[in-house]
């Protein structure tokens, strides 16, 4: 095993990370290797499940990252200019940047946090109170509806526990808010209020979430382990811990990792998976963890022979793939105020157009950097993802400049955003938990397929969206193969009644899935009394001239 020390060196530039991996032009093609377990994906979950089959005494694994590094969408880059020096720039988080709640003392910790610890992660507790509210006026103090938002939130929680505990309908966060006396409509300094404390967290806005799930999803992660969020700076990357945990168990050069390595096809069967790889390459194993993107299984990116069955495919599409985009400017001076973590803006016009900007140049951060990131979300990713980096910089630009009217705004210099909804080994950021999605559909997300797992942070019920949603999922997937190949369970064709009243054939083994989804309204009650007087259900071969 080599030390942390030589795997945080390989952090330095994305490149070396391949250092890691046997290089490609060692490789043969054509070639098709056997082994035990392929971990697909190299991410928190996927670096978490090889740590689990390791720790399970299973050293035969194959793990494969399309990358030419570790952490997936836990990815940084180099950004501007140290003292404006251009061959020393600083390191900007892309992708996750918080360790969302941390831990309380007596209770438990988030696992993240433990990791970020033992790696020694500069960070900085992110205050939310040291903000200042704008509008296309410039400053304005609306920091009351802060508090009023607060009101609604614990009227809202104390509903959607009453919801969830007696089984009754899951309605969209906007109806639940509105239930709780919150309707924004169209004050626009309270969709900025609403837009900081959901969309910035969620990704998407009340209209598109689950009520009951988007409340108990922040509760189980704020709630447990503590309302605390921590900004990672660390120069050398948030990645840090995933090579940490990664040096554990793998050596430099290890042959048991292969970077740089595509998936196109995943072949499952009763009796194996082969992976088949864009080079031309296979992956004989007799299990495979699938731990890609909600993105990436949603458009098609990895063909699956058989295809997928379709209680797999209804719930990989129903669930919701976010993108969070944050939006990077170095100016050569920090015209706004120093002190201050964060400006939120409200736009006259249209909801969630650069709203929450952060300074990375507020004490305990990157200070000296001039460095200032805004965050959009949702259809708005979508839009300045598609667009010129040129039209983006002009309208957040033009935006700052509303923002300080009696100030002369430089030019930035530099400028830099990533585009995650366009990335085709991610198409998003995080996941969400929609209207209309269910626990029982939920769980079709995380079942196996025969000897096809799946493993990720869309696959966690409690923290779908974390990091840790992402780290456990990882772990309890692997220590189920894991279980599997010591031999305390054995295959057994049988039928296997599902809850809902599905029946499959399954192997003792097999986690818990849903072939069959009810809905809440029984055949005999569309009737006239709930109007619908006409039947739907019309016999088309009859004679009816």
């Amino acid at each position: 095993m080599h030390s942390l020390a030589r795997f945080a060196t390989l952090l330095a530039a994305a490149s070396s990370a391949a250092g890691l991996a046997v290089p490609l032009e060692q490789r043969s093609t054509g070639t098709c290797r056997k082994t035990k377990v392929a971990v697909i994906g190299a991410g928190v979950a996927g670096v978490t499940a090889a740590q689990a089959l390791h720790n399970a005494s299973i050293s035969d694994f194959l793990l494969v990252e399309r990358n030419d590094y570790l952490g997936g969408r836990v990815a940084h880059t180099t950004f501007g200019a140290i003292d404006g020096n251009a061959s020393n720039p600083y390191t900007v988080e892309l992708g996750a940047n918080w360790v969302q709640g941390l831990g309380s003392p007596g209770g438990p910790e988030n696992p993240i946090w433990t990791l970020a610890k033992r790696y020694g992660l500069n960070n900085t507790y992110s205050n939310y109170s040291s903000m200042l509210t704008y509008d296309q006026t410039g400053y304005v103090d609306y920091t009351d509806l802060l508090d009023d938002y607060d009101d609604m939130y614990d009227i809202a929680a104390a509903d959607a526990g009453f919801l969830l505990s007696n089984n009754r309908q899951d309605p969209s966060a906007r109806a639940g808010f509105s239930l709780a006396g919150w309707k924004p409509k169209k004050d626009m300094h309270a969709q900025a209020v609403e837009f900081w404390n959901w969309d910035w967290e969620t990704a998407y806005a009340p209209e598109d979430c689950s009520f009951v799930f988007g409340i108990t999803g922040n509760n189980l992660t704020f709630n447990q382990f503590s309302d605390a969020n921590n900004y990672v700076w660390d120069q050398r990357g948030l990645n840090t811990f995933i090579y940490g945990e990664a040096s554990t168990f793998l050596a430099e050069n290890d042959p048991r990792l292969l970077l740089n390595s595509t998936v196109t096809n995943i072949t499952y069967s009763d009796s194996g998976v082969t992976v088949t790889l864009e080079d031309g390459d296979c992956i004989e194993a007799e299990h495979a963890i699938c731990t890609v993107s909600l993105g990436v299984l949603q458009n098609d990116v990895i063909e699956f022979s058989p295809p997928l069955p379709r209680w797999k495919v209804d719930a990989i599409e129903s669930f919701e793939m976010g993108t969070y985009t944050k939006i990077f400017f170095q100016f050569n001076e920090t015209f706004w105020d120093e002190e201050m973590q964060f400006l939120l803006y409200a736009d006259p016009q249209v909801r969630g157009y650069y709203p929450v900007w952060q300074s990375l140049d507020a004490p305990g951060f990157l200070e000296g950097s001039h460095i200032l990131f805004v965050t959009v979300v949702g259809s708005e990713s979508y839009r300045v993802e598609q667009q010129s980096d040129e039209v983006t910089q002009a309208e957040a630009m033009a935006v700052l400049r509303s923002m300080f009217p009696n100030i002369t705004v430089p030019e930035p210099t530099a400028f830099l955003y990533p585009r995650w909804s366009l990335e085709d080994w991610a198409f998003g950021s995080y996941s969400n938990w929609p209207v209309g999605m269910t626990l029982e559909k939920h769980q079709n997300l995380r079942a196996n397929v025969g000897r096809l797992w799946f493993a990720g942070e869309a696959n966690s019920a409690e923290y779908f969206g974390f990091m840790h949603g992402a780290w456990f999922e990882g772990r309890e997937v692997a220590s189920r193969v894991a279980t599997v190949l010591s031999g305390t369970t054995t295959k057994k064709n049988k039928s296997k009644k599902t809850k809902q009243g599905g029946d499959h054939n399954a192997s003792s083994w097999d986690m818990l899935r849903y072939e069959v989804l009810h809905g809440t309204t029984t055949l005999n009650e569309y009737n006239y009394e709930n109007g619908w007087p006409v039947s739907s259900f019309v016999d088309y071969d009859s004679d009816s001239d």
